[in-house]
């Protein structure tokens, strides 16, 4: 699990909160399996009726995929790294895309 994502259920929803105030919530390869695997839990989880995204704090909600980190993959490793980031980012799109229950997104600010 990482920091980077706050991951809580209240109630009956559950809430996901972008926490890399610093890099404008620009997603990591770790927050991506954790949205993931959260997700995949609550679906399955009765007591979950509906999940919440949104920011912790700052400016915006989302630069989008750590584009640092995209080009250390370039540099350092052929971009295999950068190939996993989205491809597993992908499924994560194709999981909220086809998710079974209500998705609520609070967006504001930056939104990439």
């Amino acid at each position: 699990m990482t920091d980077d994502i706050l991951l809580k259920v209240e109630g009956h929803a559950g809430f996901m909160s972008l926490n890399r105030p610093s890099a404008l919530h620009a997603l990591t390869l770790p927050m991506v399996h954790a949205m993931t695997q959260a997700l995949l839990a609550w679906r399955d989880d009765d007591a979950v009726q509906c999940v919440v995204i949104d920011h912790a704090d700052g400016r915006g909600f989302c630069a989008g995929g750590d584009i640092a980190f995209l080009r250390n993959s370039a540099i350092n490793d052929g971009g295999v790294s950068g190939r996993k980031f989205f491809h597993d980012e992908y499924q994560l799109n194709h999981l909220l895309f086809t998710y079974p229950k209500p998705v609520v997104a609070f967006m504001d600010g930056i939104c990439m």
